[in-house]
């Protein structure tokens, strides 16, 4: 007797996440009997956080829907821009992203980013903390203990940015969170901070600002070209400040 199977049809660039031994326009896939539709399409490598809708012979399915032998699954990626789970958004990137988190702080994004978490670590604090994460780590995406997560596309920061951007539209606030730590930036008097401050510093700028959970001073430097573009490409209007 045949086994029984499924045929996934996947969209998008969904097909990325397989094997490239197993990649076509149409995967089959064999029923067991026990497991989920969800547990099917992540047995071809495709994360859930990834898929947007399941329809089953056109109609609208839920992952934990158990489909009939022969029937064809039309697996769609998530929608762009894909909903907030909250506004103003709050991210938290795995340990290969520093640079990605850096940028995405410059933007006034929400950005939390530690060298030293493990997975376990991260995917309980992007529970706890209501945070988006995002990965380009397979096996973080699967762990079921991650209410939001998102597949980083891009091998450069550039083109991650350009990514998460695209993916989520974020509202954007740029120059207001510090770059080392995510810390919310505060104006501070020059006078306040002219101690910690360079001869030449204290004789060419007069605007600075104050990270407010580790103290760091960020005045427009030599660097702030580079930041301004990185807030121009993602589409911001405003005056440039303190960086």
């Amino acid at each position: 007797m045949p086994d029984s199977t499924v045929v996934l049809r996947l969209g998008g660039d969904l097909s990325r996440f397989v094997p490239a031994r197993r990649r076509g326009p149409e995967l089959r896939v064999t029923l067991d009997g026990t497991s989920t539709l969800g547990h099917l399409v992540e047995s071809t490598g495709v994360p859930l956080p990834e898929v947007g809708t399941l329809r089953v012979d056109g109609a609208r399915v839920p992952p934990s829907h158990h489909p009939a032998d022969g029937s064809t699954v039309d697996v769609a990626p998530v929608h762009r821009p894909q909903p907030l789970p909250a506004t103003p958004p709050r991210f938290l990137l795995d340990v290969h992203l520093g640079g990605l988190a850096r940028r995405m702080r410059v933007l006034g994004l929400d950005t939390e980013y530690d060298t030293d978490a493990h997975d376990a670590d991260l995917a309980e604090r992007a529970a706890t903390d209501a945070r988006i994460l995002l990965t380009q780590d397979l096996g973080l995406l699967r762990r079921r203990a991650v209410p939001h997560a998102a597949y980083v596309r891009g091998a450069r920061t550039a083109e991650q940015l350009a990514d998460v951007l695209d993916r989520f539209a974020p509202p954007l606030d740029p120059y207001t969170r510090c770059t080392a730590c995510n810390g919310e930036l505060r104006p501070v008097r020059k006078d306040d901070v002219a101690d910690r401050l360079r001869p030449g510093t204290r004789r060419t700028y007069e605007e600075f600002s104050r990270c407010d959970r580790c103290g760091q001073v960020y005045w427009r430097g030599a660097h702030a070209r580079a930041l301004d573009a990185v807030v121009r490409t993602a589409g911001v209007a405003r005056e440039p400040g303190p960086t």
